[in-house]
């Protein structure tokens, strides 16, 4: 009788059994690539919107422009020469040339920063409302009033309270603390230059200086660092500048 070669059930079983093992093997394999590259990239997402919105405050710093504004004034009444700008330890108002929409090509725009409780009231998170600015007379229900400043005589704007809203833009998130100070050079040459939380000089101050710190430290994260801008102002509120 001939014998014929051929293949058992239990070749077959252990064939299949080894092929379903390096497929497992392979998938598992392909799995944990695909899960380390998903934590990869979203760190790196989070590493660049931190870099982003540290560069937008930056910028929108420096984009600050020298407007005056006539604050609590009845009308047809002589408009004061009023600085239109809000300097507090957790807000601060100033028109601006720069926007997060259309950056430095787009109209100047009113920029509200201030500080607000985080998610679940853990920690604090930096926002900014943008309203366009449409000149001295729109700013009526921003600049609702003034007061003198005591050492130089000028007039300081009293602005009405910010509020978040639906168009809200959140800069930084899950921060322990945001607080901002503003650089002064005091009249007096006896005393010297320095940082104050409050703004209280009828003027622009020479930088402002953002001071930020994670709520939960992670160094293999980006996380929100101090931002300090200069503000290139040199000119005083109660000169009229017009073109020729």
């Amino acid at each position: 009788m001939r014998r014929e070669s051929g293949t058992t059930l239990i070749e077959v079983l252990i064939a299949v059994t080894l092929l379903s093992l390096l497929s497992v093997g392979m998938l598992t394999a392909m799995r944990v690539g695909l899960m380390a590259f998903s934590k990869t990239s979203n760190k790196l997402m989070e590493n660049r919107r931190v870099a982003g919105a540290q560069r937008v405050v930056q910028e929108e710093l420096e984009g600050m422009m020298p407007v005056v504004a006539a604050c609590g004034e009845a009308a047809g009444a002589t408009p004061a020469k009023t600085v239109f700008f809000e300097g507090q330890p957790q807000t601060m108002r100033l028109v601006s040339t720069f926007s997060l929409q259309q950056g430095w090509r787009g109209r100047p725009q009113i920029l509200e920063l201030f500080v607000i409780p985080g998610e679940d009231g853990r920690g604090v998170r930096l926002v900014v409302n943008e309203i366009p600015y449409t000149g001295p007379a729109g700013m009526a229900r921003l600049c609702t009033g003034r007061t003198q400043d005591p050492l130089t005589g000028g007039h300081l704007a009293v602005f009405a309270p910010v509020q978040a809203g639906p168009n809200s833009f959140v800069l930084a998130d899950k921060l322990a603390y945001c607080r901002f100070l503003y650089f002064t050079i005091p009249l007096d040459r006896n005393l010297a230059p320095h940082w104050t939380p409050n703004w209280t000089i009828a003027g622009w101050p020479f930088a402002v200086r953002i001071e930020m710190a994670p709520l939960d430290p992670d160094p293999s994260r980006l996380q929100p660092i101090t931002i300090i801008a200069p503000i290139h102002i040199h000119r005083s509120p109660e000169i009229p500048y017009v073109d020729y």
